[in-house]
């Protein structure tokens, strides 16, 4: 039975969402304190975290970036639950180290989905750990004991999503590889596109990619209405 730790100051919320959850077989607790919540995180590491943004005295942001911070709790799966569903809002939430996003109001079939694929990712290792050796193709080297990408022998360190993201445009090397598909076998949940969730992820993952590459060459291309499309050798900005 998976352990889940919901963090909201929002009791009808925490009740709910224990409500369901525990319908579908998990052992829930909650917390409307956020300082109450992460002493309780480190107590009794749960096997997941449901966690809201606003909460006066300490925000969902900075509450992530504590348990991605902590050794004990970093690889805890974090879905944020909140009201501010802006692609801002997003983008924050995802530089703060959380798996998911998922705005109110919400749907409790959908967050039980969201909530099983992270669980199932997390306990049946994450794709990207199922591919022992190092991986090269084209100026590209993945190494999954590190998270790691090299590009034209300079290197960077990627988060486990980033890292799964490129693993898949590798397995799909000069092919168009849909956001469907890509919330699929990184995510592991089937639905509507979550555009938002894959465009954010992308962009951090090209930032980063550009970082240690010449920046004259591009390897993510977006095929727009379709998806994304790695060339691993890259191609000339302009002709992005």
């Amino acid at each position: 039975m998976s352990k889940i730790l919901i963090i909201d100051d929002d009791e009808a919320i925490c009740e709910l969402v224990k409500i369901s959850l525990e319908l579908a077989g998990h052992n829930c607790k909650y917390s409307t304190d956020p300082i109450k919540g992460y002493a309780l995180i480190k107590q009794d590491i749960p096997d997941l975290i449901i966690l809201d943004v606003m909460m006066g005295e300490v925000d969902g942001y900075s509450l992530a970036l504590k348990i991605r911070q902590n050794e004990n709790t970093k690889n805890i799966p974090i879905i944020m639950l909140t009201a501010l569903g802006e692609l801002q809002d997003k983008l924050r939430g995802f530089d703060a180290g959380v798996d998911d996003y998922l705005t109110k109001p919400f749907e409790p079939e959908e967050l039980k989905a969201r909530v099983l694929a992270l669980l199932n990712r997390s306990g049946l290792v994450a794709q990207s750990l199922r591919y022992k050796e190092v991986l090269t193709l084209g100026d590209i080297t993945l190494v999954p004991e590190s998270y790691n990408v090299k590009i034209l022998n300079k290197s960077v360190k990627l988060t486990p999503i980033e890292f799964e993201i490129l693993n898949v445009l590798m397995q799909h090397h000069d092919e168009m590889v849909s956001s469907k598909v890509l919330l699929k076998e990184v995510w592991g949940y089937q639905g509507d596109e979550d555009i938002d969730t894959i465009r954010v992820h992308i962009r951090h993952l090209r930032t980063k990619i550009d970082s240690i590459s010449d920046r004259k060459n591009k390897y993510i291309q977006t095929i727009y209405g379709g998806g994304y499309r790695l060339v691993p050798t890259g191609v000339k900005s302009k002709d992005k």
